[in-house]
């Protein structure tokens, strides 16, 4: 199922499945991979993002505003569909080039996931390398003081963990932006979040030592 971020800059990226989101992305995001998880995304969204979001997508003519929050959202979701369509190929296309068996297939097969990669970046390819540069400097000298990540690992370090509730409340963000980030950038950082829920209780997270 082809699963959308967007990010706080606004920018969209079409991935093949929700795993290759969580996992690519290093930043705080929104997913979803309906029209209708984009619509109660934009329920939270002043009226202004969902402009400067449609501005921003390649070969649309600009707008000042939107009718509805609804009109809104359709045309968006229209006109990522086109993205969503692109990441597909593009990740299937990489599996015949990994099986070439001559030895003069090495260098194209070497391309292979730098093409696949650039294929699903849309607003923001022009700041994936930066992206890049970023996470593998976050992943070596861990999470830089007062960023997203190191506040979440502190709220994790803790003995009892952290809610699901108290992250989406501290952090300003939704539940599935919570569990993308857990299974994402959590991971690519080296750490190892347990995720269990007490009877009666809220769901939980917490860094295993």
């Amino acid at each position: 199922m082809t699963t959308f971020t967007i990010d706080s800059e606004n920018n969209v990226t079409a991935f093949g499945t929700p795993e290759e989101a969580a996992a690519t992305t290093t930043t705080p995001f929104d997913t979803f991979a309906s029209q209708k998880e984009l619509t109660e995304l934009a329920a939270g969204w002043p009226a202004e993002r969902l402009v400067a979001i449609w501005n921003s997508l390649a070969g649309v003519v600009a707008v000042e505003s939107f009718k509805s929050t609804r009109t809104a959202v359709g045309r968006i979701w229209t006109r990522i569909q086109s993205l969503g369509g692109a990441a597909k190929p593009k990740a299937a296309a990489a599996k015949p080039k990994a099986g070439k068996k001559a030895k003069g297939s090495a260098r194209a097969a070497k391309g292979a996931p730098a093409k696949a990669k650039a294929g699903k970046k849309t607003t923001a390819a022009k700041n994936a390398p930066k992206a890049k540069k970023a996470a593998k400097a976050e992943e070596g000298a861990g999470p830089r003081e007062g960023s997203k990540t190191a506040q979440v690992v502190a709220m994790l370090q803790r003995k009892g963990g952290a809610t699901l509730p108290e992250i989406m409340s501290n952090m300003g963000w939704q539940k599935h932006t919570v569990r993308g980030f857990m299974a994402g950038a959590m991971k690519k950082a080296g750490y190892t979040v347990e995720s269990f829920k007490p009877e009666g209780g809220e769901r939980t997270y917490r860094i295993n030592s």
